[in-house]
């Protein structure tokens, strides 16, 4: 198996990145913590397999308030993409002098809540209801949500980051 490589987006991406975001989303719109983001807008990673082929995308925003993980899809669970966008996404943090890496997920979206623990993300909130609120800003999102869970709430996972140590110049 061919390694997979992280990179920055470049333009020949944003046709793979779009249709990744449509079949995820619905198109490039995310109602997140009673915001609406563009994901065309965002910094943008991208994992491409060995082939050169695009495998996932993550989607993130740096602020005061540390590096927030706004999308992440892979074309194929489980094919170590995600794992690997998230750990570009800390070093991204990381030399930012971010201390924190934090996204939100809802509570239907269990397979995510075991990638993102598995992966030392902690649940710090819950907002109840703001997944009702976002429908206000985004009709299409569904009522149900996977498994048949009603999608009503957000929940906010986050992991502190340790500095990143300076670098030492001879």
């Amino acid at each position: 198996m061919a390694p997979i490589q992280v990179r920055p987006a470049e333009p020949p991406d944003r046709e793979g990145v779009a249709a990744l975001h449509h079949r995820e989303w619905g198109g490039p719109y995310v109602v997140v913590h009673d915001t609406r983001y563009d994901l065309r807008e965002l910094p943008t990673l991208v994992v491409v397999d060995g082939a050169g082929e695009l495998a996932g995308a993550l989607v993130h925003r740096l602020a005061d308030d540390g590096l927030e993980v706004v999308s992440l899809v892979a074309t194929s669970p489980g094919s170590g993409a995600g794992s690997a966008l998230l750990a570009a996404a800390e070093e991204v943090a990381r030399a930012a002098g971010a201390t924190r890496l934090w996204l939100v997920t809802t509570n239907d979206n269990l397979a995510a809540l075991r990638f993102y623990q598995r992966r030392r993300l902690r649940i710090v909130a819950v907002d109840a209801g703001a997944v009702d609120r976002a429908r206000e800003l985004k009709p299409t999102i569904p009522v149900i949500g996977a498994d048949g869970i009603p999608l009503h709430d957000e929940l906010l996972l986050e992991r502190r980051l340790t500095p990143a140590p300076a670098s030492s110049s001879s």
